[in-house]
């Protein structure tokens, strides 16, 4: 059937273009001028008639073809929390309205066949849209089951009433009452939260995941919290990205900056990203107290360390394995306690920021610091400082920090490189406490010595190495340039 329907197309196509051609016009409409005499040309007559009629036919546009019915036709699953009564004007608590909502997308379909982490229920990417309304809720937004995954909520404002919690999160995704409702290790798998303005109202956070697995914030504008912004707690991969986070509404300069307080993002679980994130207010940006977490393009700029602030704060001692990677240090500095295998390069650092490593138990171990820039104010601040005030770091292994540059600060390093010239010198002494990260500690030492023309073949030797000093010497009095580099984290 197929064949023999594109056979007549290509057929009239055919036709068509004899029809529509120059010659055949002309020799057709002098053709028709021609008199009827004989039965012959009566024939011919109505074989151009015919012939009309199809051409008619063929320049007519043909019907569309019908398309297939629909397959399927199931329920799209998605939520308007205006149809359970939700006020998008935020004049009338919603609360009640957006849990049922949340509820229907939970408990409305089970699709068993895509399989999730084992015991969590796969609500099929149900999605709770929030129309674009302004949301005013006295109560923390729960999911009514631990154990559910799959589920997305976005595209609205969700506001703290005054009656709220001081210590709830707007979203908390906690595990309910019933902890016998699923048999997975994890309370939730593969929730979305994006495109939310949360408002905390100064009554606690913003967002609460707990033991969860593969949680998206995406998109999100979180502000006037009091505790945190996002706090994650135990789980795995969390990822934060596209987001603002503030706890008052400013672009720096504010005048109550010192008064700042509550933390931005709150990582208490391992194998998290914070990727592209804005924290612009709030005493500490990110607080990491979980191992194996990236961050990476963040810009801190929450309270200045001037001022008592944090950028970034690794509170997890000897356990840190955290890279921070292309983000922008503005005015707040990073604090690594203990610090264990830690990368930090290709940040920014303005505004005499920079990063201390704080001794708590004496250890520092695995360390990068490589390929950053520093600005700062000519105040004598070190790009990197150690914070020993509880004790020095007496275990120091593996620790690269050099390849870093700086304008109005003052460069620390692991590795040092010094150039000297002497004449008529027998002992020289190199003094590396000006560029020198830790306090006599140097590992390894290599020098070359070269002396002019005709100071015969002397002999040297490394006398002495203490309190980041070199001494090299020479069988006698040389006119020449000595070349030494030290190094403290081999």
């Amino acid at each position: 059937m197929e064949a023999t329907t594109k056979s007549l197309i290509f057929f009239h196509f055919l036709i068509l273009l004899l029809l529509l051609s120059p010659s055949f016009n002309l020799v057709l409409a002098s053709s028709k001028k021609l008199p009827s005499v004989n039965t012959k040309s009566h024939h011919y007559h109505r074989s151009l008639r015919r012939l009309d009629a199809l051409k008619a036919s063929i320049a007519s546009p043909l019907p569309p073809p019908s398309s297939p019915p629909p397959e399927g036709g199931s329920d799209p699953r998605i939520y308007l929390v205006t149809s359970y009564g939700a006020d998008p004007t935020g004049q009338v608590d919603s609360t009640e309205a957006l849990l049922a909502a949340m509820a229907d997308a939970v408990n409305g379909s089970n699709y068993k066949g895509y399989m999730m982490m084992q015991g969590i229920t796969n609500v099929g990417g149900a999605q709770i849209n929030l129309q674009g309304g302004n949301y005013l809720i006295s109560r923390p937004l729960r999911l009514p089951v631990t154990g559910v995954g799959n589920l997305q909520i976005h595209g609205g404002t969700i506001r703290a009433s005054d009656t709220f919690p001081s210590d709830g999160y707007l979203i908390d995704l906690s595990p309910t009452n019933d902890k016998t409702s699923s048999s997975s290790p994890y309370n939730y798998e593969y929730i979305t939260f994006k495109d939310l303005l949360l408002d905390s109202n100064f009554k606690g956070g913003g967002i609460s995941v707990i033991n969860s697995l593969r949680i998206g914030i995406d998109n999100c504008y979180i502000t006037h919290f009091t505790t945190n912004g996002i706090l994650v707690q135990s789980g795995h991969e969390t990822y934060i990205r596209n987001t603002f986070i503030g706890q008052h509404i400013t672009a720096g300069g504010d005048k109550g900056e010192r008064e700042f307080s509550g933390t931005g993002i709150t990582l208490q679980g391992n194998d998290n990203a914070v990727t592209d994130v804005v924290i612009f207010s709030g005493a500490i940006g990110i607080m990491v107290t979980g191992q194996a977490n990236i961050i990476s393009g963040v810009h801190c700029y929450n309270k200045a360390s001037g001022f008592g602030g944090t950028g970034i704060y690794l509170r997890l001692p000897s356990l840190t394995q955290t890279r921070i990677v292309n983000s922008y240090m503005d005015y707040t500095s990073i604090v690594a306690e203990d610090p264990f295998q830690l990368h930090i390069s290709s940040t920014f650092f303005l505004g005499d920021a920079n990063i201390v490593l704080k001794s708590i138990k004496g250890v520092v171990s695995g360390i990068n610091i490589v390929d950053n820039i520093f600005s700062g104010s000519n105040s004598g601040v070190e790009i990197v400082h150690l914070d020993q005030s509880k004790g020095g770091f007496e275990n120091v292994e593996q620790v690269f920090v050099d390849r870093n540059v700086a304008k109005g600060m003052n460069m620390k390093s692991t590795i040092g490189r010094v150039s000297l010239q002497g004449n008529g010198t027998s002992s020289w002494v190199v003094d590396f406490n000006e560029v020198l990260l830790f306090p006599n500690l140097i590992k390894h030492v290599q020098y070359s010595l070269s002396i002019a023309a005709g100071d015969g073949f002397p002999g040297h030797v490394l006398r002495n190495v203490s309190d980041n000093r070199v001494v090299i010497e020479t069988s006698e009095a040389v006119t020449g340039n000595l070349y030494v580099e030290v190094d403290q984290g081999r």
